[in-house]
């Protein structure tokens, strides 16, 4: 796979409650704090939204939202969705989890906007890899970009409003389309200059060197054979990767390796000594060296979160 659907996979990430509204005349609505990736997208109509804590970090706030307008709130700050943000609004978490899956919820008379809320749901230890290289709001709102996302909008407004056998999987597998596609929008924006894995991916040479290191991560990579696999002379490619990602090449191969490595270690039952050559390392003492440096405990101490049976399997 490439190196962002790695992640994504890595990550376990679902759309989990991903639900239609219908709003209309005078309507306010909050939602608040998650521990996932909050989503919010208009499909028809238009209002405001504002979102608590976010000030002076180039997201408008509150900003008025449009037909096609997607937000990612990627610490799932609450929010308020509004035709006037003075109105007092109603518990809308409250309000969805008092109707059915398959029920359509409703805000004022319900005539002017049609809307999507929900949030994806991430696997612990390692939602970092993603969390850190997203601004506090993602807000799609360029024509050009709305009208890439336009598929999906209505395909889940139409999964939505009339629901058939399938549903429920169709409106998880449409969000998670949704969120691919808002990434990549993002990472492509050249908005601001950005620091990062995800975003060297936009870079043709240095996204050839993090492919190969994703599809290979057992293979023995050396600066110089990244750098042929970028095309790159070995001091050219070293001196952009790290401007780009953040990070020497051989570093971040440590961390890739690493956050495999812990994914593994909690949800399979190979000894560490296998797990210690999947991700790359000749040994397990190695592996239990650079472990150690980068998590700050041993791998079998790591392991210790999981349940008595399943650490005995490993032996």
């Amino acid at each position: 796979m490439d190196p962002l659907s790695d992640v994504l996979s890595l990550l376990k990430i679902r759309a989990y409650a991903c639900r239609g509204f219908q709003a209309g005349g005078d309507w306010s609505v909050s939602f608040g704090p998650s521990s996932g990736i909050k989503l919010f997208a208009v499909v028809s109509g238009e209002g405001w939204l504002a979102i608590d804590g976010v000030q002076n970090d180039g997201a408008q706030n509150p900003t008025h939202i449009r037909t096609g307008d997607c937000i990612l709130l990627p610490s799932g700050r609450p929010y308020r969705a509004a035709s006037d943000l003075s109105l007092l609004p109603v518990d809308g978490g409250h309000l969805l989890r008092s109707i059915l899956p398959s029920e359509i919820a409703q805000f004022g008379d319900g005539s002017d906007c049609f809307g999507i809320a929900g949030y994806f749901d991430i696997a612990g230890e390692n939602a970092d890899l993603l969390l850190s290289m997203l601004p506090p709001v993602v807000h799609i709102r360029e024509e050009s970009d709305k009208q890439v996302l336009r598929w999906c909008l209505e395909r889940m407004r139409k999964e939505l409003q009339d629901p058939q056998p399938g549903t429920s999987l169709a409106a998880q597998q449409l969000g998670i389309l949704m969120l691919v596609q808002i990434l990549r929008t993002h990472l492509t924006s050249g908005v601001e200059r950005k620091v990062g894995w995800m975003f060297a991916l936009s870079d043709r040479k240095i996204g050839l060197a993090l492919q190969a290191m994703h599809q290979a991560p057992s293979q023995r990579w050396t600066l110089n054979t990244l750098a042929q696999h970028a095309g790159m002379s070995r001091t050219g490619f070293a001196v952009k990767f790290k401007e780009l990602v953040g990070v020497a090449p051989l570093s971040y191969l440590m961390q890739w390796r690493m956050s495999l490595a812990k994914e593994r270690i909690l949800n399979s039952v190979d000894p560490i000594g296998t797990i210690a050559v999947q991700v790359g390392y000749g040994s397990e003492s190695a592996f239990s060296t650079a472990f150690k440096r980068l998590v700050g405990c041993a791998p079998r101490r790591y392991a210790a979160s999981l349940t008595p049976d399943a650490e005995e399997e490993r032996h």
